[in-house]
Parts: C-alpha cells; structure tokens; sequence
C-alpha cells in the first residue's frame, strides 16, 4: 500500500472516529434532555408551632417521628422566618415570593365577617403559574385563603387542579371545593389531613411519568382540631393537639413513603413549613409569644427540606432565612425563569440546604404586623421597631379570651369537630421576660426567647437596622383599611358577631333568618 493510500486510509478512520464520537455525544446530550425535570410538593402545616417538631426542640411536646426522620434524611432550617404571624398574607408570600404589602394580601378574608373583597390580585405569578408555563402539571389540596371569590381562586393562578377549603376551618360556611364547586356542605374536619393527603398521592400516581407540582396546605393544627378514630386517643382527651399533630406527622410520610416507592424521590424536593406560631394547645419551644404576635413564637417556624442526592442528610443551617425565598429557590432548582418585571424578595436557598455553614444571603429579613412592618432581623439580631405587645393573641381575662374563641367553635351543628379544643390556659410560648416597648433589641444567638433587651448595650446595631428597616419601609404603599359587607348594628360590631353563613354554593349572602335583626338594613 503506498504513502497516499494510507493517507487516505487515515483521514477516512478519522472522520469516522469524529462522527461516531459526534453521534455519542448527541446521544448522551438526548439522554440528559429527556431526565424529567424535578418535581416539587410544598407541605404546609396551619398554626403548627416551632417546638411541635421534635427535630427542632429538644424537649418536645409530641411524637413527630416521620418528620424527624426528614429532617435527618434533608436539611432543616433553625431560623426560618414568615412574614406575618397571620394566615393569608403568608400564603401569598410562599406563592409569589413576595412580602405581604408587595402583593396587597395583609389581612384575612373571612366570609362570616364580611372580609369579601380581598384575594391575591390577577396581576401576581405565582409558582403554580411559572411551572405550568414550564410544562408542570399542577395541583393544590388544602387551605387556600387567598380570595374565596371566583375571580381569586386557585385556578385562576396557575392551578390545574384544586379540592379544598377555600379559607380557615373555623370560618362559616366550611364546605368543601372542588375547582370551582361546592361539592360538600357540611364537613366532618377528621377527615381533611387524609383527604388532602389521599388527594396529593393520587395526583402524584396520575403523574409519575410527568413533571409536577403539588401545593399542600393542611388545615391543621389550626382549630377546630379534628382527627380520625385512628388517631383519637380517648384516654387522653384533654390532648387533642398531640392527636393532630401525629396525623399530620403520619400524613408526611405517607407521602414520603409513595415517592419511594414510585422511585421519585431523588427527582422530588418535598419542602414542609409552617404558616406561623402556634395557638393554643401547641409549643413555639421556648420562644416568647405565639401566632398573631411579633414576638419570636409568632415568626419563627420550622422548615425541612428533603431531595435524596441533591440535599445532604442531617444539614442543619442555623442562619436566617423565609418564606420569600421559597419561589426562588423553585425557579432555580427547575430551571425556571424568575420574574424580572417586579420585586422577588426571596433569593435562592439550596446553597444553604446543601450546606449547614453557609450564611444567609439576607441583609435584612422584615416582619408585618397587620399593614405595618413590626421588626426587622439582621444576623443574630433582632429589631423590634413597634412595640411587640403582649405575648397572648387574645389579650383578654381568661373567661373573655374563651368565650371570643367560641364564636368560631364546634357547635355539632356547621363546625363539626370535638369539643375538647384546647383554650387560652394552654398557652403555647414564653411569657416572661423584659416589659414591651419600641426599639427592643435582641440577641437571638444567646437569647432566643427574648429576654434581654440590648438595645442600650448595642446603640450602632440599633441604628444599622432601624435604616434597614425605614429603608424598607419606604417601599411600601398606601394599603387601604379593611371593610365589611355586612351593616351590623353598634350593639352586633361590640360584640363581634359574626354571620353563620349557610353553605352549599359558592356564595355568601345567605344569611339566616334568625341572624338578619343583626343587620342595619333590617332594623
């Protein structure tokens, strides 16, 4: 064989050994392309407290072994922050990654008191809507609170599927919704934490083969507690609390347990949190205050993360961080766009998921109370700029605090639930320390439950967040007062009457007769 002939020889097995390694390479490329994108289920507790983990408080309260074995298996967050010790307005911040008086919700919508006219408005992306327009299938199963009209339901934000309450559990009429339809009227609350969770795995079997979403707001522990037989320990009924929170610790791991099982579970982050401190009957673990307050037992939640392969086992991160954060930190683990066309308070988590020494990326984390910003976290650091108050949500003589808790309590009748519902003599938090005031400085590292105040001892940490805050401040609009549709007499608003609203369709003007003499119009 001569030189050119093996020349060409050469030139040929080289362009072979180029297009064979070129069609491996697409091949490979082709194979990553088709991984399925990662799914995402977010479980939310409602009033569950800092200290009804057993993974977050040492001396525990209550049985949660399956939510302890998530943590040990993902990470857990010790400093994880809601915007607002109240129900609504967080549920549009862990949806939009936005503070509260960024996406308008600062308040409750509550149908037997008229609160009709608030909702997450049409203009917000949620995170249901960013992953459908990535090719999610998405479904929500639980507690919506976020407008209980038909121009703010779930549907209408990026929800392909819904099946639940469409605000608290304790709020006339509890009925049951399925998109857009009332589909039971009157509800038995024992079954709801089965439900939801029976809802979520079906949805996850219709979809194993799909990416997904799933958005999980459980109505418990918030009251009226309810559980099935197999939970009801009637030998303890005065613990009724410790009943919910073990079914919900149940439900967890049911859910845990089906993505194994269908071998998603490395391709699944299952983030579980809290909407705020707890109320009576739970334990904010030796934090001061509860929910509906700014002290610490109101903010402070816990939040575990769990994606075998991607999150380590038994990361614990000791930093601040929020429930802003969570939108981002979805975006940036599914490859979705994050909207530029408005502020996203959060900023992505996984690096400190992956790694407990990691700081927060957070100069400052703000805390709302009502319409109004109330502290501001730095660091260790916290700032109470208003005066936080008393550390009961119900700041009145006990016999008082019972009978305005019983407004909204199991009658055997619409709220259907047990009687023995924990009451304000089982107060969940601390309640010593120093006396309330404006400008309380706390060291959270040394003083978690808010003893000590430093401000006098820390004059330059007080000024550097006092500026962080107003700059916040700042930002903030014009937020309009609350109203409700009903003209209740002088006598009906003293007493803080509320409508007990008949159910059965999607609307709320139907009030009974026995109710209407309450009204203005009527006298």
């Amino acid at each position: 064989m001569n030189d050119q002939a093996m020349k060409s020889m050469g030139y040929h097995r080289s362009l072979v050994v180029r297009w064979v390694s070129f069609f491996l390479c697409a091949l490979g490329g082709a194979l990553v392309a088709q991984k399925s994108p990662p799914n995402v289920i977010l479980i939310f507790a409602d009033d569950l407290g800092y200290g009804d983990v057993g993974a977050f408080y040492e001396d525990y309260p209550f049985e949660t072994p399956r939510l302890d074995r998530m943590a040990s298996e993902g990470a857990k967050l010790t400093r994880f922050y809601v915007p607002t010790p109240f129900c609504a307005p967080l549920r549009g911040t862990i949806l939009t990654g936005r503070y509260p008086f960024r996406h308008s919700v600062v308040r409750n919508p509550a149908p037997d008191a008229g609160q009709n006219n608030v909702g997450l408005p049409s203009s917000e992306v949620t995170i249901a809507e960013i992953l459908k327009e990535r090719g999610y299938r998405t479904a929500m199963f639980g507690k919506w609170h976020l407008g209980h009209r038909e121009q703010w339901l779930p549907r209408t934000q990026g929800f392909d599927e819904y099946q639940g309450i469409l605000y608290s559990n304790d709020m006339f009429p509890v009925q049951m919704v399925k998109n857009e339809t009332v589909v039971e009227y009157l509800v038995p609350q024992g079954k709801l934490s089965q439900l939801y969770t029976d809802l979520t795995l079906d949805f996850v079997e219709r979809n194993k083969d799909h990416p997904f979403f799933v958005y999980l707001p459980h109505a418990m522990p918030h009251k009226p507690l309810a559980v099935p037989d197999d939970f009801y320990t009637p030998n303890t009924p005065d613990n009724l609390y410790a009943d919910v929170v073990a079914e919900l610790d149940h439900s967890v791991g049911r859910v845990l347990d089906r993505l194994k099982e269908l071998e998603l579970d490395e391709n699944t982050l299952v983030l579980f949190t809290s909407d705020n401190g707890p109320f009576y009957g739970g334990s904010t673990g030796g934090l001061r205050g509860m929910k509906g307050r700014s002290w610490e037992g109101g903010y402070r939640v816990p939040m575990i993360a769990h994606m075998p392969g991607t999150i380590p086992a038994g990361v614990v991160n000791a930093h601040m961080a929020a429930t802003i954060d969570l939108l981002p930190t979805i975006c940036q683990l599914t490859g979705s766009p994050i909207p530029t066309d408005r502020v996203i308070d959060g900023i992505d988590l996984m690096p400190m998921l992956k790694n407990g020494n990691t700081p927060s990326p957070h100069d400052v984390i703000v805390g709302m109370r009502g319409s109004d910003l109330a502290v501001a976290y730095s660091g260790k650091w916290k700032l109470h700029v208003l005066n936080p108050g008393p550390v009961n949500m119900i700041n009145l003589p006990p016999e008082q605090a019972r009978q305005r808790i019983k407004r909204r309590a199991p009658d055997g009748v619409t709220i259907i639930a047990p009687f023995e519902q924990a009451d304000p003599t089982a107060y969940p938090g601390v309640s010593t320390g120093v006396e309330p005031s404006a400008m309380m400085l706390f060291d959270l590292d040394a003083d978690s439950g808010e003893q000590v105040d430093r401000a006098d001892a820390f004059p330059q940490v007080v000024a550097d967040l006092k500026r962080l805050f107003d700059d916040m401040a700042a930002q903030m609009p014009d937020l309009p007062a609350p109203e409700s549709e009903y003209l209740l007499t002088d006598e009906a608003q003293k007493s803080g009457t509320l409508m007990r609203l008949i159910g059965g369709e999607l609307r709320y003007d139907k009030i009974p007769e026995s109710q209407k003499p309450l009204l203005k119009s009527q006298e």
